[in-house]
């Protein structure tokens, strides 16, 4: 119970240091979320979504789950991306994963974990789906890593392919979804090249974002 007394304390500080900056800060906050970004990333706990960015909360809508998969029957992450983009009008989706993620790592080495195992099937296609190229990898580390940007890129066309991203880019809204990596060891974003912003760009930008990691 002393651990959770000491996260309420530092809620309390926390609280107590925003108020000093800014007196109406939660009072403005309470009115509305009003952010430009939606963040689809890992669940890793050293991988804190607004903090990296230096972003206040409202400015960044959040959803995150083990390897930051985005699954085209999981109702939970179309939901936020849906409520995201039609109804807070987000105008960038950013997937960001990261290097040395435990879930890719588990996935890549067919470990027997559980109920997860069944979830990182997904990232297992990914790494078939891309054997020749993970093969040329002799180091473990690297060819971990590896796989770690192109399971961005492929969350990226899986974002792009939903019938949220098509029906908002058929009504003409501005919206471009992005795939980023995080360094834990240097605490660095890296841009992965991908960025798509319409139904026409989706083959081009995959490969040109895959050939790159030839």
């Amino acid at each position: 119970m002393k651990e959770l007394e000491d996260l309420l304390e530092k809620n309390r500080v926390w609280s107590e240091g925003i108020k000093a900056q800014d007196s109406e800060f939660f009072h403005a906050l309470a009115k509305q979320q009003n952010p430009r970004y939606l963040w689809i990333g890992c669940s890793d706990s050293r991988v804190p979504a607004t903090q990296l960015v230096g972003l206040q909360p409202g400015e960044m809508f959040v959803h995150r789950n083990v390897a930051n998969l985005v699954v085209h029957t999981d109702f939970n992450c179309l939901s936020v991306m849906q409520f995201a983009v039609d109804v807070l009008g987000v105008s960038h989706i950013i997937v960001c994963g990261h290097y040395g993620c435990g879930g890719v790592q588990a996935a890549m080495q067919n470990l027997q974990l559980g109920l997860i195992d069944n979830w990182l099937r997904h990232v297992q296609d990914v790494m078939h789906n891309h054997a020749a190229l993970l093969a040329k990898v002799d180091d473990e580390t690297e060819r971990l890593n590896k796989l770690c940007e192109l399971n961005v890129i492929e969350q990226v066309l899986n974002v792009s392919r939903t019938t949220v991203m098509q029906n908002a880019w058929s009504r003409g809204q501005e919206l471009a979804v992005h795939g980023w990596i995080y360094g834990i060891k240097d605490g660095l974003l890296r841009d992965l090249d991908i960025c798509i912003t319409n139904q026409n760009e989706l083959s081009a930008a995959y490969e040109k974002a895959v050939n790159a990691s030839y």
